[in-house]
């Protein structure tokens, strides 16, 4: 009978440890995007969505996107509103006048691109006094930025002067996430933060502490830093001082 009791009260310990194990997993997992929201290169908004983020998780520029769906600055979206990732999404419904006006937008772009802005006009220092764990890639398994090492609730300071563009955790993978505008070329990202200090549209000074750092979305405590230069990944270590 004894044998009998000792089973059953392993598998109930057993059990137990499964399901604590579980809701740990489920508080560090990233938000599950739906999938339904994405047809082809089409884009539904959500709640807390920005211009900036939903450019960021498709590796794009936010100016393209902007130009792409005729959406001015300062690029306000609303939930439900459909977002074109390429202009091929929109060159069938588009009627000659409208393709004419992308075209002259994409020109315009480029001259912008052109005269874009030295990398030494912005002073970037780094985020977090940690090790770097994980360099930048883009060969697989990518990564577009580096990760650093830390301590839960260490803080995370901004890397160089610039605006708020994004705070949540809406971006599948990055857990909790800011994103901070530098000038019209240059973003720098901050990604599995415990918690985020600074709301959108908030300026932030270099240095300033604009979050705590921690291990949501990831499987262990860490910083993923990422500077973006017109929508792409560049590597952090040639901007990042010595």
């Amino acid at each position: 009978m004894k044998p009998i009791i000792n089973l059953s009260i392993k598998m109930l310990w057993l059990l137990l440890c499964l399901v604590l194990v579980a809701c740990n997993r489920t508080d560090n997992l990233a938000p599950v995007v739906n999938k339904s929201l994405l047809a082809g290169n089409i884009y539904v908004v959500q709640p807390g969505d920005t211009l900036y983020s939903i450019a960021f998780g498709a590796g794009r520029d936010y100016r393209q996107l902007a130009a792409v769906n005729h959406i001015r600055s300062p690029y306000r979206i609303q939930a439900g509103q459909r977002i074109h990732l390429s202009a091929k999404a929109t060159s069938k419904t588009q009627s000659p006048k409208q393709r004419l006006k992308t075209a002259s937008n994409k020109k315009g772009k480029a001259k912008r691109t052109h005269a874009s802005v030295n990398p030494s006009a912005v002073h970037w220092q780094w985020p977090v006094r940690g090790r770097v764990i994980k360099r930048f890639t883009l060969s697989k398994p990518v990564n577009a930025g580096i990760n650093i090492s830390g301590k839960p609730g260490q803080a995370v300071r901004a890397t160089a002067k610039g605006q708020v563009v994004y705070s949540g955790n809406g971006v599948f993978g990055y857990g909790n996430l800011l994103i901070v505008q530098h000038n019209q070329d240059y973003l720098s990202a901050y990604a599995h933060n415990q918690k985020n200090l600074v709301r959108e549209g908030q300026w932030v000074k270099p240095g300033q502490t604009i979050a705590l750092m921690g291990q949501s979305g990831a499987v262990r405590v860490m910083l993923h830093f990422e500077i973006r230069k017109n929508g792409k990944p560049v590597n952090p270590i040639n901007y990042l001082p010595r």
